[in-house]
């Protein structure tokens, strides 16, 4: 998106529901990948977590025998962490961090969390009962079946300063290919996002994490099925009609356009894999235009 307008017209309004603390740390996962991807120091193997890293901490941490080993932090991945940590136990609100951090890495864009307040993904899993996110997705390897997702402390959380005025005022409004459940359902459920969102619906494009009935990564797809969904970009515009004016379909979905504008929404096709930047910016032209 920042190669497609100038990356002061953008502002990304962030999942926080995988946010944890760990080591001590206050880490927030989708806020970091999106600074690092954005800078240009992802770590473009692993998706996350900055490129050429070190793990000496951890190295050193394992040597304990009831540490969390099962997190990993690299090593200058550790300063983003020990920086919000420190801000945010000297009163500062994730908000104001988030715009701190998006400042030292220069990114130009508008980094904004959802909200400042406590919201946690909690997932159930069978035969163990409800557990957080991050235990789910990374020390399971999101390899076991999810009988229910809640969002803890959606209803006493509030927008972060912008949100509203953010979604109210954009020209176009986003929702990035991410994984519907847990990853665009957190930032819907904080109380008025989600109004705010359908209030401006024939402005809102979202683009469809799942081509020919897959996610490229991550669970998206065995959540939706898990969760009663139907794991096709059919299902996703089901799920989105709501709220979603336009969805952008891949080319390897093209034969199920038809379907899409059944369910109610405008439908684009057009290739949605993003091999690279070049790739990404075209997507996001199309999207914007």
């Amino acid at each position: 998106m920042v190669h497609a307008v100038p990356p002061g017209d953008v502002t990304a309004i962030v999942n926080v529901g995988d946010d944890v603390e760990l080591h001590g740390l206050h880490i927030s996962p989708d806020l970091d990948t999106i600074t690092y991807t954005v800078a240009g120091a992802i770590d473009l193997e692993r998706g996350w977590g900055l490129g050429g890293e070190t793990w000496h901490a951890m190295e050193a941490l394992a040597r304990y025998p009831r540490a969390r080993r099962w997190f990993n932090l690299g090593d200058r991945d550790l300063a983003t962490h020990l920086y919000r940590t420190d801000r945010l136990r000297s009163g500062a609100s994730l908000s104001e961090v988030s715009a701190e951090v998006a400042e030292a890495w220069e990114l130009g864009l508008r980094l904004l969390p959802v909200t400042d307040d406590r919201l946690q993904t909690r997932v159930t899993v069978t035969g163990e009962g409800e557990i957080g996110f991050q235990e789910y997705f990374v020390e399971r390897h999101h390899d076991v079946a999810v009988t229910a997702v809640r969002f803890d402390g959606a209803e006493q959380a509030r927008p972060a300063p912008g949100v509203l005025a953010a979604i109210g005022d954009a020209r176009r409004v986003v929702v990035a290919p991410s994984n519907p459940i847990v990853s665009i359902d957190p930032v819907l459920t904080v109380p008025g996002v989600r109004a705010a969102v359908e209030a401006r619906r024939a402005e809102v494009v979202a683009v469809s994490p799942i081509i020919a009935g897959a996610a490229l990564k991550g669970p998206a797809d065995r959540l939706l099925r898990e969760l009663g969904h139907d794991a096709s970009v059919v299902g996703v515009a089901r799920l989105y009609a709501p709220f979603v004016g336009t969805l952008v379909i891949d080319e390897a979905d093209a034969g199920h356009a038809a379907a899409v504008e059944a369910a109610g929404v405008r439908c684009v096709v057009a290739p949605t894999v993003m091999h690279g930047v070049a790739e990404a910016t075209r997507l996001a032209e199309v999207v914007l235009a």
